[in-house]
């Protein structure tokens, strides 16, 4: 049972970071997916795995995912919601088109994603819905607020699904990580002053790998969770009960 064999799995922003490493995860452990990113990339097609390109924004690059997923498989046992940006600033200094965007691909975008698949969430009769937050939902990491205000709302999001659709034996998880080494990070982790001051927050005194976060979301794709839902789960090396 510590397996995806068989599961059908639908990843967005699956082709670098974090994204990336889940899509590896869940192929190794059997399940067929279908990758959904904006760029390409050099992951290769094959019978397990689907890649299409577009913007999660576009409303009809949408419809194209919702009508892929029907016709491959009529159903849908995991949806992993991954696609995220970000621009690091105080609030004052964001245009609106700004922050509007980090809405509209953190938060809008899933939330349209989420509630056109549940019909086919509802036929695997089994399904898992993991959404990728991150610890900016719960703490003020110097992130920039919409970016937090975004993960946030998708924490509650999941809460509020775990209750709404547990009739319908879909499970709704969120899992929030600290500093992973991303391409989404880089820019970050690539100043010293700022590294330090993470690492001190950092009980395990390290940041993160993708591989360590895809591991916790194969495993809320998994039978083997299937008491598990409505939480949020940390991915944080400790910083989150850390205090002197």
């Amino acid at each position: 049972m510590w397996s995806l064999q068989n599961k059908k799995a639908l990843i967005t922003g699956g082709t670098k970071g974090i994204g990336r490493a889940v899509v590896e995860e869940f192929l190794a452990l059997g399940a067929e997916v279908i990758v959904v990113a904006r760029n390409k990339s050099d992951l290769r097609e094959h019978d397990q795995l689907i890649i299409l390109y577009g913007d999660v924004t576009d409303s009809n690059f949408r419809s194209e995912i919702i009508q892929a997923v029907a016709k491959r498989w009529g159903k849908l046992d995991v949806l992993v919601s991954n696609v995220g940006t970000n621009v690091r600033k105080k609030l004052i200094d964001y245009s609106e088109s700004e922050y509007r965007k980090l809405f509209e691909t953190n938060l809008f975008s899933a939330v349209e994603l989420i509630r056109q698949l549940f019909p086919q969430l509802k036929n695997s009769r089994n399904a898992s819905v993991i959404n990728i937050a991150s610890v900016a939902a719960t703490f003020d990491v110097q992130s920039g607020p919409p970016y937090g205000m975004t993960k946030a709302a998708l924490v509650q999001l999941s809460r509020h699904l775990a209750a709404e659709w547990a009739e319908h034996n879909i499970r709704v998880n969120s899992v929030s990580p600290w500093y992973i080494e991303t391409p989404l990070t880089e820019t970050v982790l690539s100043n010293p002053d700022r590294l330090t001051k993470i690492l001190e927050r950092t009980p395990l005194a390290r940041v993160g790998q993708p591989e360590e976060v895809a591991g916790i979301v194969a495993f809320l794709a998994m039978d083997k969770s299937s008491y598990i839902t409505g939480q949020n789960i940390m991915v944080d090396g400790g910083m989150s009960v850390k205090g002197l």
